[in-house]
């Protein structure tokens, strides 16, 4: 089968295609640019627990190469501390995750690198797509000059950002909201007085605070300062800048310290949502499916989820001829969810940022507003917590034999340390994205063992013959433990991590009714064909299908659309 074809090299593509790889299937990564980023230090994207797991999976240390994890969050208004949070730590019995904090240009650079020591991907820069046709057996497009050539994949997925050509030439409309916020920006070097903690200052006393003023930091002491600007007017000057900067560092440090200025820039935020996500072969992800980022929110976040959610369903798709069930629910999941946290952030921005009332909307007032926005900021609430696909049309019909744990359905299983059968004792996150259902069985007491004897013991013979008839390719896996969950419970989870089901024991008919729902019930039975782990067989970017052509269009595809290609 012909690969995968990506168009767009930014942080969405590129992951998407080492994910393809993961599991199995080639791709080909079409690069409007260069192939080289401009280094841009106040350009920078803040990644959540299970996004920042993500990247860490397909590319390996960069993050802690490149990135900080906070050691904490800090409110304040005017002149007085709200709140204080440390962060990697708990709070009130809950853990707070640290979230990682990196320029994106070293976040793009270092999936580059991952994609370039990868065989199943092949990135092509300068490829800036002009045509885009169908057919029940792939997608073909044509790349202009200077490389003018026509493509073949089986799937296309347009990760080619707000402007997209994808999008548009698959005549998707994009509606939404524009200049919802407006922020000016600057990255300098600096000591403050919160080192490794991230900063929210609410109407801070100084002549040129503004409403609102957050610091960020990233590694070797350099911090990211946003200034939250009125919707209209305003222009800021280099002087008027610099004058915030120094204003701000005083107002915090009580004296205008020394620093390095790094990098500036003014971004308008908008907030769209394509209406379609799927066009039959194609798909849309990223921001050229949804813009947003008030409040706090990371459209980063969304598209590498985007990425991780699309990225099994086409391994399926294309080792084993998955239904259009499977491959309709990505919009089904992924649009509902970018659609929940849109909604969310336009509920909350009257609030936040009309102040009329606010007591009666927000209780506990300036504590209130707090709270909502650390959630943005922190990954928690409405307004950035990972999403739960509850109502997903993969999701098995509920029966008797499911047994409540503490993880909801649809939702991300928590990351709790499993041993596999080849006694390999790892986090359960590094076990994800290998295009196989993960089947957990609770077991407490079974780390005190040798492998050879809990392996035949009790329930183990039993539940390793259901896994191995699941209709889908799966791997077993024992916990110590798990939130909620009663010993000799087994929980089944889907490749990019959230729970399909749990029941209470080892029951064989339903575990794989429920696997077959993940995979859209397609009707086959057996964990898949031939050809390797996955059923992928010996595949190779760059092979068979991949260019149709130098230049030349195949006769079967001839138009008469040709005018206007360069």
């Amino acid at each position: 089968m012909d690969p995968v074809i990506v168009v767009g090299a930014g942080p969405v593509g590129l992951t998407l295609s080492l994910a393809l790889a993961a599991q199995g299937v080639p791709s080909v990564v079409l690069d409007e640019g260069p192939g080289k980023e401009e280094p841009r230090p106040a350009r920078t994207v803040v990644l959540r627990e299970d996004t920042a797991g993500l990247v860490e999976r397909l590319a390996g240390p960069l993050l802690d190469e490149a990135g900080l994890r906070w050691a904490g969050w800090r409110s304040m208004r005017r002149k007085q501390l709200v709140r204080e949070v440390p962060l990697g730590e708990e709070e009130g019995g809950t853990e707070l995750p640290a979230p990682v904090h990196l320029p994106q240009h070293d976040l793009t650079r270092g999936l580059r690198e991952a994609v370039t020591a990868q065989d199943l991907v092949r990135l092509v820069p300068l490829s800036r797509i002009d045509t885009l046709e169908q057919d029940p057996d792939g997608v073909t497009v044509h790349t202009r000059e200077p490389g003018s050539t026509w493509w073949r994949g089986s799937y296309l997925v347009g990760c080619d950002g707000a402007r997209s050509t994808v999008r548009k030439l698959l005549d998707i409309r994009f509606p939404g909201r524009t200049a919802v916020e407006r922020h000016a920006v600057a990255a300098l070097r600096v000591e403050l007085p919160w080192p490794g903690r991230a900063v929210l200052h609410r109407l801070p006393p100084w002549r040129t605070g503004g409403a609102e003023v957050t610091a960020r930091p990233l590694p070797d002491d350099v911090w990211r300062l946003d200034w939250l600007l009125p919707p209209r007017g305003e222009l800021v000057t280099p002087d008027a800048l610099i004058t915030r900067i120094r204003d701000t560092l005083a107002g915090w440090c009580g004296e205008t310290p020394a620093y390095d200025l790094l990098d500036t820039g003014v971004y308008t935020l908008h907030h769209r949502l394509a209406l379609r996500w799927r066009e039959k072969r194609a798909f849309l992800a990223g921001d050229a499916a949804h813009l947003l980022g008030a409040l706090g929110t990371q459209g980063l976040d969304e598209g590498l989820r985007d990425a991780e959610n699309l990225a099994w369903k086409l391994t399926q798709a294309w080792h084993h001829s998955a239904g259009e069930l499977l491959l309709d629910s990505y919009q089904a999941e992924r649009r509902a969810a970018v659609a929940a946290r849109l909604r969310a952030a336009d509920q909350s921005l009257p609030i936040l940022r009309g102040g009329g009332g606010l007591r009666t909307l927000v209780p506990g007032g300036a504590r209130g507003q707090d709270s909502l926005l650390a959630d943005g900021h922190l990954g928690c609430g409405p307004l950035g917590a990972p999403p739960s696909y509850t109502h997903s049309p993969l999701a098995p019909p509920r029966t008797d034999a499911h047994t409540p744990v503490g993880t909801p359905l649809g939702a991300p299983v928590a990351d709790v340390r499993v041993t596999a059968p080849d006694g390999k004792t790892v986090p359960l996150r590094e076990r994800m994205g290998r295009g196989r259902l993960l089947v957990i069985l609770i077991a407490p007491g079974t780390g005190v063992w040798d492998r050879r004897h809990w392996l035949t013991a009790g329930v183990m013979p039993r539940l390793a013959e259901a896994v191995e008839a699941l209709p889908m390719k799966g791997e077993l896996l024992v916990a110590e433990s798990y939130p909620g969950a009663s010993a000799h419970s087994v929980l089944l989870v889907r490749p990019d991590g959230h729970l399909v089901a749990s029941f209470g024991g080892v029951r064989p008919a339903e575990l794989s009714a429920a696997a077959d729902a993940v995979r859209g019930g397609t009707g086959r039975t057996g964990p898949a064909a031939a050809g390797g782990e996955d059923g992928a067989g010996p595949a190779k970017a760059g092979g068979s299908g991949l260019v149709r052509s130098d230049a030349v269009r195949p006769d079967s595809l001839r138009s008469d659309r040709t005018a206007g290609i360069n």
